[in-house]
């Protein structure tokens, strides 16, 4: 506690400045202390927590805030600065400091910190801040990404120029490091031709630089002006920024990271011809990088829609970026399903309420020709059921014309869960009841895929029943529990709906009817470890009783026993039944191999400090 006492006699001068200036009342400030006193306390126990410290800086930047208010409503004299005035602020410093001498690996305390430090205009203690956290931390493109805004805002361009290009040497597989190094350059070719534009500079088509606005000393030799002239042409064309793309291109050869460059490049207010030359670099970029992504082709064929394009360009730019498309796609048909997909996204992107008319039924009735030309294709007969009951459709589509050729294309394509999905949103537009449960059913008997895809068809009509209909959904789910165990392929969406299962069945406002349902579980269905322990978190929120936790307990041990071991033991220990935890943990450890007592032994002594701490 002298630690704390020490720091309440540090607050003594700044609490009676305070006062003196009438910001605070002495109640006040007594207050204050008191609150110090605890946050400081809680700061000094054994095994401190990040949360204490976060909210002591909160509660002061508050103090700060509250006193900035007053001291603008009072209209106070000038007067020398007194501690009062940095003191508040300085002890938001002093909590981060303390804070990070116990939690140098949480970045986002490094982060909150630099935050505060900008927010108080404390440009010197940010750049310290930053450096200390890059040292710390140099594989978190983040704290680079801070560091280099920090000095831009500064204006100091080499300077974030330099953190930006060791950024990327340890993070190379950064796309936000990429983007913000492109981003740097394009912002110092804006700043340059700015510059230049009220010095007067006029670089000129033919490299030859004029002076407009200002005589400059030029040497009698014009072979230095000359080259001098087509460096700064190339820094204005971009030649910087385009040896960045292809160091980025060749760094890092994913989508991720072109698409994430067109957006920039696109949206960055730079000259039209620098944007353009620079789309040209990075698509050319793309396609050698990745000759066989039809992303750069997509990318190509819609170069015309830029972001401030509207009115009766933005019709223009858009037929003409549908023709590149499929132009496109019809000399191009390597790329298959995958450029299919894309074709199929830019119709569903542009088919909006905020489209022309015309334009959306254009683009509908060319997908729906496609769709016809191409074949089976998930993409594009999903897109086209999607449009068509969509509320953007610009026309009232017939319900039986829709659901026949809905149909149509599951029977083209019945493994697909991509169609079949897009015919059920169909069936459940259109159809009766009876219809949408039929095409339910056959959609989870024909469905193949990824387990995500077959666990979306399976688990589709358990979304739409309403609150009044919770006991047909627990029918229906208990069907569907019965049917996924017929077939060992899909074992997965099996688990899926156990755990959908369990959170419609754990409920603590009765205890028995809880154990049974508990044991109808265990009894019926194959309830593996993971399940149990959704099971017993969900016991745990909804506050059950030692009885059924105890069973849950011994269902889940067989499946798991470390983590089951553990799981009960923590809840024993809360419930103050400590005595019974260790002769859990013992029985369970006489159970286990070697190697597993080992990790559980250390897993509990884990346990067992931080319930101390808690305590």
């Amino acid at each position: 506690m002298e630690r704390v006492q020490f720091q309440q006699e540090q607050m003594l001068a700044e609490l009676k400045d305070l006062v003196q200036k009438g910001l605070f009342t002495a109640a006040e400030t007594k207050q204050i202390m008191k609150k110090r006193t605890a946050f400081e306390t809680a700061l000094v126990r054994r095994v401190a927590k990040k949360s204490d410290f976060v909210r002591y800086a909160a509660y002061e930047m508050s103090l700060e805030q509250l006193r900035r208010k007053r001291l603008e409503r009072l209209h106070l004299p000038p007067s020398p600065p007194s501690v009062s005035d940095y003191a508040l602020v300085r002890r938001q410093f002093h909590i981060f400091e303390r804070a990070l001498k116990k939690f140098k690996s949480d970045v986002g305390l490094w982060i909150q910190y630099i935050q505060v430090a900008k927010r108080e205009g404390a440009r010197a203690l940010v750049g310290r801040i930053t450096a200390r956290a890059l040292q710390l931390h140099p594989h978190t493109p983040a704290l680079y990404i801070i560091a280099a805004s920090h000095e831009l805002s500064h204006l100091s361009p080499s300077a974030a120029r330099t953190l930006l290009q060791r950024g990327i040497r340890l993070n190379a597989d950064s796309v936000d490091m990429w983007r913000e190094y492109v981003k740097m350059e394009l912002g110092f070719i804006e700043g340059l031709r700015r510059r230049w534009d009220i010095l007067g500079i006029d670089i000129a088509e033919d490299g030859k630089g004029k002076e407009k606005a200002l005589e400059m000393p030029m040497d009698l030799d014009g072979d230095d002006s000359n080259d001098e002239d087509k460096t700064r042409q190339a820094v204005m064309d971009g030649a910087i920024v385009k040896s960045v793309l292809s160091s980025a291109a060749k760094a890092l050869p994913r989508t991720e990271l072109f698409i994430s460059l067109h957006n920039l490049i696109t949206s960055y207010p730079s000259p039209p011809s620098l944007r353009e030359s620079l789309l040209d670099h990075m698509l050319t970029e793309l396609r050698t990088t990745l000759p066989d992504e039809p992303l750069g082709l997509k990318l190509s064929a819609t170069r015309s829609l830029k972001p401030d394009v509207d009115g009766e360009d933005l019709v223009g730019a858009l037929k003409i970026a549908n023709e590149n498309l499929l132009v496109v796609l019809k000399h191009d048909g390597k790329n298959g399903e995958s450029f299919l997909r894309l074709y199929a996204d830019f119709v569903e992107e542009w088919c909006r309420p905020d489209i022309d008319v015309n334009l959306r039924l254009y683009l509908i009735s060319s997908l729906r020709l496609l769709a016809s030309q191409q074949g089976a294709s998930p993409s594009l007969y999903s897109s086209h059921i999607r449009l068509l009951i969509s509320p953007s459709n610009p026309t009232e589509p017939s319900p039986a014309k829709v659901l026949k050729l809905a149909r149509r294309y599951t029977s083209e394509i019945p493994k697909s869960a991509e169609v079949w999905l897009a015919r059920l949103a169909a069936e459940k537009h259109f159809a009766t009841r009876e219809e949408v449960e039929h095409a339910w059913s056959n959609a989870r008997n024909s469905v193949e895929g990824t387990a995500d895809e077959v666990e979306r068809v399976w688990v589709w009509g358990l979304a739409h029943y309403t609150g009044d209909e919770m006991e047909e959904r627990l029918r229906v789910h208990e069907r569907l529990l019965q049917e996924s165990m017929r077939d060992s392929s899909r074992s997965g969406v099996h688990e899926t709906l156990l755990m959908q299962y369990a959170t419609l069945h754990v409920d603590a406002n009765n205890s028995k009817l809880l154990g049974e349902r508990v044991r109808k579980m265990a009894a019926k269905y194959l309830v593996r470890a993971r399940v149990w322990a959704k099971v017993f978190s969900l016991l745990v929120e909804n506050g059950a009783e030692h009885k059924t936790f105890q069973e849950v307990y011994e269902m889940w041990r067989e499946k798991d026993s470390i983590e089951a071991t553990i799981a009960w033991g923590r809840w024993l220990l809360m419930n103050g039944r400590g005595k019974e935890a260790t002769a859990v943990v013992v029985r369970a450890r006489s159970c286990l191999k070697e190697s597993e007592r080992v990790e559980l032994e250390k897993r509990w002594a884990v346990t067992l400090d931080e319930e101390r701490v808690e305590d």
